[in-house]
């Protein structure tokens, strides 16, 4: 009796099997079409949320712009700008257009561009630090020393020209 039960439970289980596979691949189940309606689409799309698509813009630039004078562009989110202010392990950065300006740096590596006239020196924190600049169509890098000032643009020009310091990258 006990087998008579277990070869007609292996004889079900064998059919439920063979019935899923005919359904997959004979017909039962049909493929999706290969347009979709304009209108269903649009349906979908006003009710879902929409994306949230990451353009690494610097929050608020609209408003830094406005109240010190300071464009920042885009980053990573690891070099943001600061409160001189009683904060310890600043990137500083001297302009004569800004006078001093301080970024805290925190993750392994980081990456800011901005905007930032006449700059002449960076004082370096504990981060390995480059700065890209500009004058007019020349572009400079300079290496900037940890926990030390560093002259650049017109301060290490031979010509001393203005700079405008457009981009900061670290890393540990």
């Amino acid at each position: 009796m006990k087998t008579h039960k277990k070869m007609l439970r292996i004889a079900g289980t064998a059919l439920g099997a063979g019935a899923l596979a005919w359904l997959a691949v004979g017909g039962g189940i049909s493929p999706a079409p290969a347009q979709v309606s304009p209108n269903a689409m649009a349906a979908v799309a006003d009710e879902g949320p929409g994306y949230a698509i990451e353009d690494f813009g610097y929050p608020n630039a609209d408003k830094i712009l406005a109240e010190r004078g300071i464009t920042l562009k885009r980053g990573d989110g690891h070099i943001t700008l600061a409160d001189c202010a009683g904060a310890t392990d600043l990137l500083e950065v001297w302009s004569r257009a800004n006078d001093k300006i301080c970024f805290r740096v925190t993750g392994t590596t980081g990456y800011l561009t901005l905007e930032i006239p006449a700059v002449f020196a960076v004082r370096g924190n504990s981060y390995t630090t480059q700065v890209d600049m500009t004058t007019g169509t020349e572009a400079k890098t300079f290496d900037v020393n940890k926990n030390a000032w560093t002259p650049v643009g017109e301060s290490a020009d031979e010509q001393g020209r203005d700079f405008m310091l457009m981009e900061i990258r670290t890393s540990r």
